[in-house]
């Protein structure tokens, strides 16, 4: 029973794209923790079972499906997942906004249910119709040529998935879009490469998405220059879905000449005017490069996460859990799919509908940020910098942030509002402010007092805790079941600090909050903090009965 239970416990505390103080006579329960309605929302979201869809080559696609509890991929009758709609809603895509250039996607393999399956997707939709016959679809080899490859894709390495992923994304971002789709011999040899030169020798095409990437093998200098140097055109490449990875850089996404897309979750709201709650997703890539150095406009990447090139810069919706409905016939029909390759054709067919410019780097976010809306919450990684940490500004999951477009590239205009409120979002991606330690933002946008209620300490073993009765609780119980259905043992006690960042080993005060003696130090652990910016006499006077007393009224806690 321990070693499965213990399996459990390791598979809890490393992001995984498959899926997924002991005071003597008192424990605070740490509240800078407290979980904002947004971040209750997030946590709350159910993790089902996906895989990856791509297995076989040197450079794998970044597309995971949802599968059945024996990885099945699951098919439905009708779209499941977030449709063009959705994500219309969701990024503030203008109506009036609209763009007939091209955008080119670059996959592996011949698939020949490209056009049918397309046509069924913007059907079910209700987009219009994009055909070969009308010029709004156009297909061809690695080269630009017309003379398609043969060869599909070989059992247990499906691109076929992956193509329409993105054909689907481009045209949930731009409706009115042309699309360009390159089939490239395999997935093994340098013709993903080639397809980039190809894609760029076709007029019209404004932004290239590529949803695939591996492991630098060395030569990405070389590779900038003969593959992704191209006037005139942005270049999109996916992070990644295995998490932080690092110093072990997923290449092309580390390209400086590319716009690397992290990825998101993303759901419905009550919490916010925006009407959705996004966060970092947990299988979002995000890597340091070896040998690109760090460009200028990433000035803002701390030192600390990365001394060169960072991914990633911007970010969309890629969660399989909140993931896309998509339609590919030889899967059954309409199934959900996510993985970064969802978000990186979403913004390159964002950017192109709003004619962002095109500057071949990853430039403009750094240079707008404002346009986008900032994400702060969640993690892809166990690091301690923002490379792995979702943060205001940039950070590795997530970039820059994700697409706005009240405010993108001058879009429609938007008026911020904050009337009656001094927390949450203005309506246009900004905010009307934070809350206090210990507190959260309500739906109407005010600040309220949080209060604990659990039953004992989170850092003490005991039994099976209520995972609302704090904010890390709440996310130890999302990827442990066993501690609050069963028993809050050691294995839980260890998760404080592999899931929450927290530490019940920290504690450095003099004596427990909860007896009294000599004047504590207010940096000593969190709860004597809260204190002591309330009550200045338990920090520099003496820690008396009152002082004790404030751990119940000023921290929520009860001292044992």
């Amino acid at each position: 029973m321990r070693l499965t239970r213990t399996l459990l416990a390791l598979r809890s505390i490393f992001p995984i794209a498959a899926g997924a103080f002991a005071l003597a006579s008192c424990a605070p329960i740490e509240q800078e923790s407290n979980l904002s309605l947004e971040e209750q929302e997030l946590a709350t979201i159910p993790q089902l079972p996906h895989s990856a869809v791509c297995s076989g080559g040197q450079w794998s696609c970044k597309a995971r499906v949802r599968t059945d509890e024996h990885n099945r991929i699951t098919p439905f009758a009708t779209p499941t997942g977030l449709g063009p709609a959705d994500l219309a809603a969701a990024y503030k895509l203008d109506p009036n906004k609209t763009s007939t250039a091209t955008v080119a996607i670059v996959d592996a393999f011949h698939y020949p249910n490209a056009e049918s399956d397309l046509a069924s997707y913007r059907t079910q939709f209700g987009l219009p119709p994009c055909t070969k016959a009308n010029g709004c679809l156009k297909i061809v080899n690695q080269n630009g040529g017309t003379t398609l490859p043969t060869a599909l894709s070989p059992a247990g390495d499906d691109w076929t998935v992956e193509a329409a992923l993105d054909l689907d994304m481009v045209s949930a971002a731009c409706p009115t879009c042309k699309i360009l789709f390159v089939e490239a011999n395999d997935d093994t040899s340098n013709g993903l490469f080639v397809g980039q030169n190809g894609a760029a020798t076709i007029a019209g095409v404004v932004a290239i998405s590529d949803s695939w990437g591996g492991p630098s093998d060395g030569t990405d200098l070389t590779k900038d220059s003969q593959f992704f140097t191209h006037t005139g055109i942005n270049t999109f490449v996916a992070s990644g879905d295995n998490g932080n990875t690092g110093a072990t850089p997923d290449y092309p996404s580390t390209s400086v000449k590319v716009i690397g897309v992290g990825g998101t979750t993303l759901t419905k709201s009550t919490a916010n005017a925006r009407g959705f709650t996004e966060g970092a997703w947990s299988g979002a890539g995000s890597s340091c490069s070896k040998l690109e150095t760090k460009p200028s406009f990433q000035s803002v990447v701390p030192l600390a996460a990365c001394g060169k090139r960072a991914a990633s810069d911007v970010s969309a919706v890629a969660d399989p859990n909140t993931g896309l409905a998509v339609f590919n016939k030889d899967s059954g029909g309409f199934i959900v799919v996510g993985g970064t390759s969802a978000a990186s054709p979403f913004v390159a067919g964002v950017f192109a509908r709003y004619a962002v410019a095109k500057t071949g780097d990853a430039s403009f976010p750094y240079a707008h940020t404002t346009q986008f809306f900032d994400v702060t919450t969640g993690s892809n990684g166990t690091c301690t910098s923002v490379l792995c940490k979702a943060a205001a500004g940039w950070d590795g999951p997530t970039g820059i942030g994700t697409p706005n477009g009240a405010v993108l590239n001058g879009g429609t205009t938007c008026t911020p509002s904050c009337t009656g409120k001094n927390c949450g979002s203005d309506g246009c991606g900004g905010t009307c402010g934070t809350c206090a330690t210990g507190q959260t933002c309500s739906a109407a946008g005010t600040c309220t007092t949080t209060t604990t209620t659990c039953a004992h300490s989170i850092c003490l073993t005991g039994g099976a805790l209520t995972a609302s009765c704090d904010s890390c609780a709440t996310k130890i119980c999302a990827q442990d079941s066993f501690c609050c259905s069963s028993s809050w043992d050691s294995n839980c006690t260890a998760e404080v600090d592999s899931i929450c960042d927290e530490s019940c080993s920290r504690i450095t005060c003099a004596h427990s909050a909860c007896t009294t003696g000599g004047a504590l130090s207010s940096t000593c652990d969190i709860c004597v903090g809260a204190i002591c910016a309330k009550d200045s006499f338990c920090c520099s006077s003496t820690w008396d009965s009152t002082c004790v007393g404030e751990v119940a009224s000023v921290c929520g806690d009860t001292c044992l």
